[in-house]
């Protein structure tokens, strides 16, 4: 696609997910997550670890839904604060492309970050193999959109939104098995009042504030960015 404006919207569409995928996935989310999990594991029983991890699943799973619901209607919204400069310039084109696209795109959030759910408990009964060998699924899925499905659109960039909407489902589903085999595929259950689920969240808010800093960073880059020609 090149270093041009399709490639430019493209980029953006794809970082605006990947910004709240930090806060909620493998940054703020993991870093709180962990630790509870280990502690459950070391002091309490199976079924405590079982019933915690399903808690958190279905709470976890619950609140991303809901973000990445309002994220897919609000896309226009979101395209307006992080590409400022796109409505400074008057070009209308790139933001209903980056709109079109980000709508595609911002389910990745809601996947990824169960992937990251994933990945943190099998990385806490060590196996590490299956979440380390994950994001190599989102490169095959950006390199086969762009091979197989470019010339299936009129806006050829659009088969990247799609390959990452993709990668997202097949990196969430490719953990499941592993789940199973160690026994901790979650029946999610919505409980906010869950001990656990309570502790992961106050333990959530200062990472969330460190996380923020360097996301913030690329958010006020981003959007210098767009006001160039």
């Amino acid at each position: 696609f090149g270093a041009g404006s399709a490639a430019d919207t493209f980029f953006l569409a794809f970082r605006i997910p990947n910004l709240f995928r930090r806060l909620f996935g493998e940054g703020a989310f993991a870093q709180a997550f962990v630790p509870v999990l280990t502690e459950y594991r070391s002091l309490r029983s199976a079924s405590d670890v079982s019933a915690l991890i399903s808690a958190v699943a279905g709470s976890l799973g619950i609140s991303l839904l809901a973000f990445t619901a309002l994220g897919v209607v609000a896309a226009p919204a979101f395209i307006h604060v992080f590409a400022a400069g796109y409505v400074y310039h008057g070009a209308a084109e790139k933001l209903t492309l980056a709109s079109d696209m980000l709508q595609i795109t911002f389910p990745y959030l809601f996947f990824v970050a169960m992937t990251a759910f994933a990945g943190a408990v099998l990385n806490t009964w060590q196996r590490f193999a299956p979440p380390a060998f994950t994001p190599v699924l989102l490169n095959l899925c950006l390199i086969g959109a762009a091979v197989w499905l470019r010339d299936a659109f009129d806006v050829p960039v659009m088969a990247l939104a799609w390959g990452v909407f993709a990668a997202g489902v097949v990196q969430f589903v490719f953990q499941l098995p592993f789940l199973a085999r160690i026994g901790q595929l979650p029946v999610p259950r919505v409980d906010f009042k869950d001990e656990g689920v309570r502790r992961v969240l106050a333990l959530m808010l200062p990472a969330l504030f460190a996380v923020s800093v360097g996301q913030i960073n690329l958010l006020l880059d981003t959007i210098l960015a767009s006001f160039l020609q």
